[in-house]
């Protein structure tokens, strides 16, 4: 009986075709998990940072939810070994760029990822996601993946109590010495020692010794382990007030950008990995992973949770030997499990999760090597893309202000062949948005 079933499952997801087997399948998807499994804890408390309005118990369950369902359709119905949740730097932009920059209430800001989810659907059944794709300068991708970085990166400094406010100097050291920065330390050096030495959950190991330390001496309470599972009483509770509104469109388009972006930046990756190229350069059933994603966020939004993309961390699994859809359905139950752990989630103190958004800041910045550093026009509007972002508190006006730049960069240096539709597109958008707002 066991026999058959493991023969029905190979042949849906064509694991022996694709050169793997159950087991493999298996350990991959445990090794994805462990990898991303730090989301369940860092979501929630940027979502739920004090003045956002949001409950960490509510985000909680909205993260798991999305990440289960994005995660499933993934695996089922694109048949990729590609693992999903809300994605860092977009929850960031949520929670301080659109509710504590702008004003907006969380209720209008899941409006904003809701639409952009519907919009990133539409364009994921049409060729325009091929041209968004081709169409953006690799310099502006990196540039702008180093911004995220950045912002994630003070963030998690503000949090953990390195970077506080001075008035003479805008930001200065905090107090090194308190333990939420010694510990703070000890979590970003726990993980990046993981790291380096190929142990799987380099992030999660680094949160949770940081908490465990923080237990054991008192300087944070554990309130239990394992409990029932949180109401998700932000679910379907959007606000569309704002929707004809400039700002809300500025909003909704920073959002759209950067989700299908790292997205596409994350298929591309998986897809070299497992040998779903093309001989022509084109991705296998790219098409349905993007609409998997795209489906995912406006889930993600109808729960109450920021945009859901694909996870680079799926990479993780991919070594592992996962090739298929089964590696992406593993994940997603393991998820589904971590519900159960509410209350050891809520217990986890914001200086332990706050290094892991340093960490995470790093990955995102390595790229930045890949810039064009011989080109002016090329690398000068995306370091300023990526200044913006952690200064101004906004993904979305670094990438206003860097495609403004690089438009008029490249046309008064005559370097105007350079310059696409969908370049001088972002940088008009970005100029009326500056001029209404």
């Amino acid at each position: 009986m066991i026999k058959n079933f493991i023969e029905k499952v190979d042949g849906f997801f064509g694991i022996a075709k694709s050169g793997s087997n159950v087991r493999t399948e298996v350990m991959a998807g445990l090794a994805t998990f462990l990898t991303m499994a730090y989301i369940t804890v860092v979501n929630p408390a940027i979502l739920s940072t004090e003045g956002t309005g949001m409950q960490f118990g509510a985000v909680f369950t909205a993260t798991i939810i999305a990440a289960v369902v994005g995660t499933l359709i993934m695996g089922l119905y694109a048949k990729w070994p590609v693992a999903l949740a809300p994605g860092m730097g977009l929850n960031a932009f949520f929670a301080f760029g659109v509710i504590f920059g702008m004003g907006y209430t969380y209720q209008q800001a899941l409006a904003a990822v809701f639409i952009a989810g519907l919009v990133f659907v539409i364009l994921s059944v049409t060729p325009v996601r091929k041209h968004m794709i081709n169409g953006i300068p690799k310099s502006m991708k990196y540039g702008i993946g180093a911004g995220i970085g950045l912002f994630l990166a003070i963030i998690g400094l503000k949090n953990a109590g390195v970077v506080v406010d001075n008035p003479a100097t805008l930001v200065g050291l905090g107090d090194i010495s308190s333990w939420p920065v010694l510990l703070a330390g000890l979590g970003f050096a726990t993980m990046a020692i993981a790291d380096r030495r190929k142990i799987p959950g380099a992030i999660i190991i680094g949160v949770m010794l940081t908490s465990l330390v923080a237990w054991i001496f008192g300087i944070s309470e554990i309130n239990g382990i394992v409990g029932s599972i949180p109401s998700p009483v932000h679910a379907f509770s959007m606000d569309f007030s704002l929707i004809a509104t400039s700002g809300f469109i500025g909003v909704v388009f920073a959002f759209l950008f950067v989700d299908f972006f790292d997205t596409a930046g994350t298929l591309t990756s998986v897809a070299n990995m497992t040998g779903k190229v093309n001989k022509d350069g084109t991705v296998k059933d790219v098409h349905k992973a993007v609409l998997a994603d795209s489906v995912a966020t406006t889930v993600g939004a109808l729960v109450g949770t920021s945009n859901t993309t694909s996870y680079i961390e799926s990479g993780a699994g991919v070594k592992e030997g996962g090739r298929t859809g089964l590696t992406a359905v593993v994940v997603a139950v393991l998820f589904a499990l971590c519900l159960f752990f509410a209350p050891l989630a809520q217990s986890i103190p914001a200086f332990a999760t706050a290094p892991a958004l340093v960490f995470i800041a790093a990955y995102f910045l390595k790229n930045i090597k890949d810039i064009d550093w011989d080109d002016v026009s090329e690398y000068a509007p995306a370091v300023l893309a990526a200044i913006i972002m952690p200064l101004t508190f906004s993904i979305a006006y670094g990438i206003a202000l860097g495609f403004i730049a690089h438009v008029v960069i490249k046309f008064l240096s005559g370097k105007r062949k350079d310059l696409n539709v969908g370049s001088i597109g972002i940088a008009a958008v970005s100029v009326l948005y500056f001029l209404v707002v």
